[in-house]
């Protein structure tokens, strides 16, 4: 089965939480409407080159990237195309009482793992329980501070998940 690459948008690719962005990154300002943005302008922070090295990973090993973020169906409208990227699958998260846990083990189920986010530490006991029934697969939870965004740490961590599965 083809390894899958989930991407979260808030904190790994846009690092939210900085006082000053990361060198690389590109004011973005999104119209958003809806129940919860009330028609207003978001500003998020986007590295191009992101775009990239996910593009160029996915050939070159074969996964699938795919949205993991609660962005749902706007990153593919909204962020993807800052980034480059092709409209990508969503991992829906709609009234889950797991935060992502559940949802993503559906998605997920019964293949290669590396997921990139900044939430990991949140809910510690949906995320032993999903990582329990993972066990025996590759599985790599990348967690990239909201401040920063992702690092060249975070992409040898993803290099390392591939060349656990000898697909590089």
């Amino acid at each position: 089965m083809r390894p899958l690459v989930l991407l979260d948008v808030d904190g790994p690719l846009n690092p939210w939480a900085g006082e000053a962005r990361p060198p690389g990154y590109v004011p973005h300002d999104l119209r958003l409407s809806g129940r919860w943005w009330a028609c207003r302008t978001l500003r998020v922070h986007l590295n191009p080159e992101h775009g990239r090295r996910l593009l160029d990973f996915a050939a070159r090993t074969g996964a699938e990237l795919a949205w993991a973020s609660t962005w749902e169906h706007r990153a593919n409208t909204m962020i993807g195309p800052a980034l480059g990227l092709p409209t990508l699958e969503v991992v829906e998260f709609a009234a889950s009482d797991t935060w992502k846990y559940g949802p993503v083990a559906r998605y997920a189920y019964g293949r290669p793992l590396a997921w990139f986010d900044d939430d990991f530490a949140l809910h510690e006991t949906a995320r032993e329980a999903f990582l329990e029934r993972r066990r025996g697969l590759p599985t790599e939870l990348i967690h990239v501070d909201p401040a920063t965004g992702l690092t060249e740490a975070h992409w040898a961590a993803l290099e390392a998940f591939a060349g656990h599965l000898r697909i590089t």
